[in-house]
């Protein structure tokens, strides 16, 4: 399995836990289900269907670990039904004025109620510790997302000490300098058909371009005018293809037919062997990128 979306964290000191040790610590904070009165439950899971028990997946030195979240679905519709009707019944019974005080508490049974009877939502977040290199990579499509299972890795393990890399350059100055020709790209990235453009000094003023050759005047007038690439479309070797975001996130990552016909010459048959196969080849892509995209922005700033 690859991830779809990547944030990654770079570790500002040293990740010292040992597999046995990680183990240990996820077990410790494993997923359970919902109680009947719980609104949501998270915790740690397996990465992998046919890793069973397990709670972290190791191959040359990355970790894998997986969280997961349910949460109870409750329509807010059939909330505000059920409190309108003990609000009317409450009024009519007793001739007074329910007010707010009286209302909320009147919620908040009516969602301990309605618990119990309600839907669970199921969503899992991977995430590659890759200690050796210096990284955490989040599979998650927003920062909410991700933050959420560092925070809760964290409480798991006591610290955990990663942040966002903070790079000399403005990403989307750079992309647009590629664009326009302006500025040498890194060795192997070349620029596909797909772009967002923004005017910082226009509310609202984002131009999306897809499916046409970027490197054209009317493109390139819209960078004379003051917009800036804040997304850009982008092949890595022949190999992936992605959204690069202006805040250093990736999005849509797909692998190129180059790169899986070369992955499926050399696919294992047991499903546990390919799951070895894709997270070893997933984490040298990924942490061989890393630093070639933080250089292309100046390489990361210094703490003040």
């Amino acid at each position: 399995m690859w991830f779809k979306n990547i944030i990654v964290y770079r570790f500002t000191g040293a990740f010292e836990h040992e597999e046995n040790q990680l183990e240990e610590k996820l077990q410790e904070q494993a997923f359970t289900p919902c109680g009947s009165q719980d609104l949501s439950r998270y915790g740690w899971v397996s990465p992998s269907n046919d890793l069973q028990d397990t709670l972290l997946h190791s191959i040359h030195g990355f970790y894998m670990i997986a969280a997961q979240k349910e949460e109870k679905i409750l329509p807010p519709a059939v909330i505000r039904q059920k409190v309108e009707q003990k609000v009317a019944a409450i009024e009519q019974e007793q001739a007074r004025k329910v007010y707010r005080k009286e209302r909320d508490q009147i919620k908040d049974e009516v969602v301990i109620d309605l618990l119990p009877r309600a839907f669970s939502r199921f969503s899992k977040t991977h995430a590659l510790i890759a200690p050796q290199q210096g990284c955490l990579i989040v599979d998650a499509s927003s920062h909410k997302k991700a933050e959420e299972l560092l925070s809760y890795l964290r409480g798991t393990l006591g610290t955990l000490p990663v942040a966002l890399p903070d790079v000399k350059h403005s990403p989307a100055a750079i992309m647009s300098h590629w664009v326009e020709g302006n500025a040498t790209r890194p060795q192997g990235l070349e620029i596909l058909d797909e772009a967002e453009l923004r005017d910082n000094l226009v509310e609202n003023g984002v131009i999306r371009i897809k499916g046409q050759e970027l490197v054209t005047d009317e493109f390139i007038a819209h960078l004379e005018a003051g917009k800036r690439v804040v997304k850009l479309a982008v092949e890595w070797e022949e190999q992936l293809r992605f959204m690069l975001q202006e805040d250093l996130s990736i999005k849509r990552i797909k692998l190129t037919d180059q790169m899986k016909e070369q992955l499926d010459q050399d696919a294992p048959e047991d499903q546990l062997a390919q799951f070895d196969a894709d997270m070893a080849q997933m984490g040298i892509e990924f942490t061989r990128l890393y630093p070639v995209l933080i250089e292309a922005f100046g390489g990361l700033a210094e703490a003040p």
